[in-house]
């Protein structure tokens, strides 16, 4: 009996120990890369702000070559969102909420396969004149006890994207 007792005990620790952990795991989370791309700030700026530009390199849109995403508003105007539905990305859509000549802000609406709310925000910081500092910043919040599953794994896939993102549009940037 004692020894039930004791494997008892043992499975209820194991059960509420990522609980407590995730007590004192932050539920915000900002994620924060950049590149510097040798071209001056407005062509880098002009060519991030178009939505339509994103098949050329972002990771999140590359991943399902089938995918069309669909842009309402005008491209590259505050109000413009983009909509995507694909059965290996899921669906939701960006709008960009704000645009200065040195940042970029969208608000990320997750529909499929989960849903929720992010924002992210392009920063342009000339370096020189033909050379640029983008800064990619993402934001986001999990409610808890998910915290601690994005606090471990979601923000690490999401530097990845981001930092491989960046180095796909400096490649191109760079070609141009």
């Amino acid at each position: 009996m004692k020894i039930l007792k004791r494997i008892l005990i043992v499975i209820l620790i194991i059960i509420a120990l990522p609980f407590i952990i995730a007590l004192f795991v932050p539920k915000t989370c900002t994620v924060t890369v950049s590149e510097t791309i040798n071209r001056p700030r407005q062509a880098v700026f002009d060519y991030v702000r178009i939505l339509d530009n994103q098949r050329n390199y972002s990771v999140w849109v590359m991943e399902d070559p089938e995918l069309v995403p669909e842009i309402t508003g005008t491209d590259g105007t505050v109000g413009a969102v983009q909509h995507w539905d694909s059965d290996k990305g899921g669906a939701g859509e960006q709008e960009i909420t704000a645009l200065t000549g040195d940042r970029m802000d969208v608000e990320l609406r997750f529909i499929k396969p989960f849903e929720g709310n992010a924002k992210a925000a392009y920063i342009f910081t000339p370096v020189s004149e033909t050379q640029t500092r983008v800064t990619s910043e993402f934001y986001s919040e999990s409610p808890y006890p998910l915290n601690l599953i994005s606090y471990f794994f979601s923000t690490k896939m999401i530097e990845e994207a981001q930092t491989q993102t960046l180095q796909n549009l400096k490649r191109i940037l760079e070609q141009g």
